[in-house]
């Protein structure tokens, strides 16, 4: 079992998740942005992530899911994260860029963007 970063993190890539990671398994594509099928989002490397859910909390954006709490919208996302694997040189653990923090009025248009009524 893995954590999974949705498309909610597109382009909103706030990076919080990367800093409590404890074992640098939050990746991001190393042309940050559609490069190759992958967007400008952050990804969890599933053979690397050890399950410790510290991620999910940090996330301002409420984009990471347990692989088996996904939620139907962003099913594909699941596999797109495992995808990473596969082609792991192509993926960095991004420095953090400090960002503001979103709004709940930014975080609930990010979710209604995305189909997402949770």
């Amino acid at each position: 079992m893995a954590w999974v970063i949705t498309r909610m993190c597109r382009d909103c890539v706030d990076m919080a998740c990367v800093e409590v990671c404890p074992v640098d398994c939050i990746v991001q594509h190393k042309d940050k942005g559609d490069a190759a099928g992958y967007e400008n989002q952050l990804y969890i490397d599933p053979e690397e992530c050890i399950n410790c859910g510290v991620c999910e909390p940090e996330c301002p954006w409420e984009a990471i899911f347990e692989d088996e709490q996904v939620p139907a919208v962003f099913e594909e996302d699941v596999a797109l994260n495992a995808k990473i694997v596969d082609e792991r040189d192509d993926f960095e653990v991004p420095e953090r860029e400090d960002v503001d923090v979103p709004s709940p009025d930014q975080i609930s248009a990010n979710k209604e963007k995305w189909g997402y009524a949770g």
